[in-house]
């Protein structure tokens, strides 16, 4: 499954470094991009293995705020 999350706003790089992070350790995460300027993240995962709402609660973990995904 792809989507697209919008943050509140990254406000320097090892934010969009953090993030990288996370995704990279959650399990069933196949591709993701974190784009600083715009404050998303585009990623492909297995809805199989993790599904949309952990993927949030991770980010709000390291805490940012997902304002919405598509």
């Amino acid at each position: 499954m792809k989507k697209t999350y919008q943050l509140d706003t990254l406000t320097c790089p090892s934010c969009t470094m953090k993030l990288e992070g996370m995704l990279k350790k959650t399990e069933g995460v196949k591709e993701y991009e974190v784009l600083f300027n715009s404050s998303k993240i585009k990623l492909e995962y297995d809805e199989n293995v993790v599904d949309s709402e952990t993927i949030k609660n991770n980010i709000a973990k390291l805490g940012f705020e997902v304002l919405k995904e598509k």
